[in-house]
C-alpha cells in the first residue's frame, strides 16, 4: 500500500473554546518500535479531550499535541518488533494522543480487533471508556457479582458502559444523572434506578433504596463536591474510586466516617502510564468485556457522529451535557 507523504488533522490552535479545534495538514508518522500506524475510520471524542483544549489537560511527554484517545481503523505499517498485529488488521486502539487525524501511530499491545458484529464507529467508541471503567471499577473498586455499585454521570460514556459491565457482572447498579428523562436512560441501560440529581439528594436515595446499607462501590467523575455525600452512602468496607474532577479538586469531609465505615478512597487517570500498563488493562478487557460485547450483552452507546473537520461542533455538544453515551469524529 502506497501511503501519503501528509494527512489531515484537527489541532489546538491556543487554549480556548471550540473555535480553536481547526483542520490543519501534518506530515504523516512513522511508526516507531512496537508502534503501528492506523488509518482512522473514527474517532471518539472524551472529556479529556475538552480539557486539553482549554489547557488544563496537557499531554504526556512523547505524546501527539493533537487531541484524540481512542480510534478504530485499519492497520496499514508496522514499526520494528510488531508481532500482535498484521497489515490490513481491523482494530480498535487507546492512544495516548493524535487521534483527531487521518491516520494515527498506536502502541502495537493498545491494539484490540474490533468485536465481532460491532461497526467501526462502535469500535472507535471503545478503549478510553472500556480501559478506565474496568481498570477502575473491577480492579481498583473490586465491584463483583451481588455488590451493589453507584455510578455517578451514568449517561456519560464511562457512566453507560459502567452501568452495563456493571450489570453483566451481577451487581446491582444505581446511577445519577442531570435530568429525570437521562435518569430513565439509565435504568435502560441495566440501572435498578436512575437518580436525577437536579431533584434528588443521591445520598438519601440510596440510603432508602438499600435500607441504610448504603452501597458497596462507587465510581465518581465528580470529585470534590461529592465525596462527603459518597462516604455517607457508602457501605460498612465501601471503595470509592475517583476517576475525574468535573466538581473541584479540594473538599472537607469528616475522617470519622472514613474510620467507622472502614472506606477505601482511591483514584486514577489512565493516559501517563506507561504502555506495558495500559497493555495489561487492555488484555483484561479482552478477556472479560470483549465476549460481552460479540454476544451484544453490552454495547457501546454512540449518540452522534460528525465528521472530522466538524470537531468544534462535537465538542460543544459534549460541553453542552445534552448527549447520551458517546460522540465519535468520522473520517
Amino acid at each position: 500500500m502506497t501511503l501519503p507523504e501528509s494527512m489531515r488533522v484537527v489541532e489546538i490552535a491556543a487554549p480556548g473554546g471550540p473555535e480553536q479545534l481547526r483542520v490543519a495538514a501534518r506530515p504523516l508518522p512513522r511508526p516507531a518500535e512496537g508502534e503501528v500506524l492506523i488509518k482512522v475510520a473514527a474517532a471518539g471524542v472524551n472529556r479529556p479531550d475538552v480539557m486539553q483544549r482549554l489547557g488544563r489537560y496537557p499531554p504526556p511527554a512523547g505524546a501527539s499535541d493533537l487531541p484524540g484517545l481512542e480510534v478504530a481503523g485499519e492497520v496499514v505499517a508496522l514499526g520494528p518488533k510488531v508481532t500482535n498485529v498484521a497489515v490490513g488488521d481491523r482494530v480498535t486502539a487507546l492512544l495516548a494522543g493524535g487521534g483527531y487525524a487521518e491516520y494515527a501511530v498506536a502502541a502495537a499491545p493498545l491494539c484490540l480487533s474490533i468485536p465481532t458484529g460491532l461497526s467501526v464507529v462502535e469500535a472507535a467508541a471503545l478503549p478510553e471508556t472500556f480501559f478506565t471503567v474496568w481498570d477502575n471499577l473491577f480492579v481498583r473498586g473490586g465491584c463483583k457479582s451481588g455488590d451493589t455499585v453507584l455510578v455517578h454521570g451514568g449517561t456519560s460514556g464511562i457512566g453507560t458502559t459502567a452501568i452495563q459491565l456493571a450489570t453483566a457482572s451481577g451487581a446491582r447498579v444505581y446511577a445519577t444523572a442531570g435530568s429525570a428523562d437521562k435518569a430513565r436512560a439509565c435504568e435502560r441501560f441495566g440501572a435498578i434506578r436512575g437518580i436525577d440529581y437536579r431533584s434528588e439528594d443521591f445520598a438519601e436515595v440510596v440510603r432508602r433504596e438499600t435500607g441504610g446499607r448504603g452501597v458497596d462501590v462507587i465510581l465518581d467523575i465528580v470529585g470534590g463536591s461529592y465525596l462527603a455525600r459518597n462516604l455517607d452512602c457508602a457501605a460498612i468496607d465501601g471503595r470509592i474510586v475517583i476517576i475525574a474532577l468535573i466538581g473541584g479538586a479540594k473538599t472537607e469531609i469528616n475522617l470519622a466516617t472514613l474510620l467507622t465505615k472502614r472506606l477505601a478512597v482511591s483514584g486514577s487517570t489512565l493516559r501517563a502510564r506507561s504502555v506495558a500498563e495500559k497493555a495489561q488493562v487492555a488484555q483484561a478487557v479482552q478477556t472479560h468485556a470483549w465476549p460481552l460485547l460479540a454476544t451484544g450483552r453490552v454495547r457501546p452507546i454512540v449518540h452522534e457522529t460528525f465528521p472530522l473537520a466538524e470537531a468544534a461542533s462535537a465538542h460543544r455538544l459534549m460541553e453542552s451535557s445534552h448527549h447520551i453515551g458517546k460522540i465519535v469524529l468520522t473520517v
